[in-house]
């Protein structure tokens, strides 16, 4: 609970934004009870070298074509709002996941520990690092931390592009992270169905794997798109990991988000289909959040919006 008065409280956004190397993407999403509704959706296309997502070198390369597609994409949802939260390629960080024995009671001495054990890791100087962490899941004693470190000049770069736009980013975070968040608000989610979950979320330019046990994260990957290895190379890959590794007994569901930028959906699901015994869904978001008049849903919209809505939503669960 927050000790603020309500009049002092900031509103979460009702505007998820989302940039990734092909497009821009905007969600208007409305909280208004019973069940929040997606009342606008408007993309705009980014042409080749506008944002390449990368670790260790600059993301945001035209940047004024890609203010301009932010504007334009915002104009078109309506509503002007000023806040925003904003989802930005899981290629543009390094995501790991630190177990330890015991946890330090400071936040400061957690942190200097995370910082230590990511000096191994991280393909940049730690020091010019952003270092979020939230608590994974537990496993054989150990608790998982699921660790984000990203260079601070790239997350300004991707906030700048916002500032230019009138807007303010209160919130940046990865898609993936946020694709899994709406996954789990829903009444048939991961959370809760009994199991384990495996996530399978592919953009144009990169795809990220991600092994949920009772609604908690224990397992984390993103590899750049690359004809050599499939997409469904790397998923049977994890799953020999899953079993071999991390005691697992088979997957409950499998889940497929992908936007409309995927050229074969149905070749991917029928590929992914043939290494498990659980059907491959893609993501409903029945009792989760609906759809306003404006907005057609479809599986490859769903994908394209889900990681901007689960962003958005996240901001507004107390």
């Amino acid at each position: 609970m927050s000790p603020l008065p309500d009049w002092l409280r900031t509103p979460p956004p009702a505007l998820g934004l989302h940039l990734d190397a092909q497009r821009v993407t905007a969600v208007l999403v409305d909280r208004a009870p019973p069940s929040p509704i997606v009342r606008a959706v408007a993309s705009a296309a980014l042409p080749p070298g506008a944002i390449v997502p990368s670790l260790t070198a600059p993301n945001v390369l035209q940047r004024d074509v890609v203010v301009q597609a932010v504007r334009a994409v915002v104009e078109q949802v309506g509503g002007r709002p000023r806040r925003v939260a904003l989802a930005i390629p899981d290629t543009a960080a390094k995501v790991s996941l630190l177990a330890f024995e015991h946890l330090p009671d400071s936040p400061r001495d957690l942190e200097q520990l995370i910082r230590l054990q990511l000096r191994k890791t991280v393909p940049f100087p730690v020091e010019d690092a952003q270092v979020t962490w939230s608590r994974g899941g537990e496993h054989d004693g150990s608790t998982t931390l699921v660790v984000t470190a990203m260079r601070r000049d790239i997350v300004q770069a991707y906030e700048g592009v916002c500032a230019a736009a009138g807007l303010h980013a209160g919130i940046v975070d990865l898609a993936t992270f946020n694709v899994i968040n709406l996954a789990l608000l829903g009444g048939g989610a991961a959370r809760s169905v009994p199991g384990d979950t495996l996530l399978v979320h592919v953009t144009a330019t990169y795809a990220s794997i991600a092994l949920l046990r009772d609604g908690a994260l224990i397992f984390f990957r993103t590899r750049h798109n690359d004809a050599a290895e499939p997409v469904a190379d790397v998923v049977h890959q994890t799953r020999m990991f899953y079993e071999d590794r991390l005691s697992g007994r088979g997957f409950a569901r499998v889940l497929l988000v992908a936007g409309p930028d995927l050229p074969d959906r149905e070749g991917l699901s029928r590929n992914l289909g043939t290494l498990f015994d659980a059907p491959v869904t893609p993501l409903a978001l029945d009792g989760i959040v609906g759809f306003g008049d404006r907005v057609s849903a479809s599986d490859g919209l769903v994908g394209q919006i889900a990681a901007p809505t689960g962003l958005v939503l996240r901001e507004g669960v107390a």
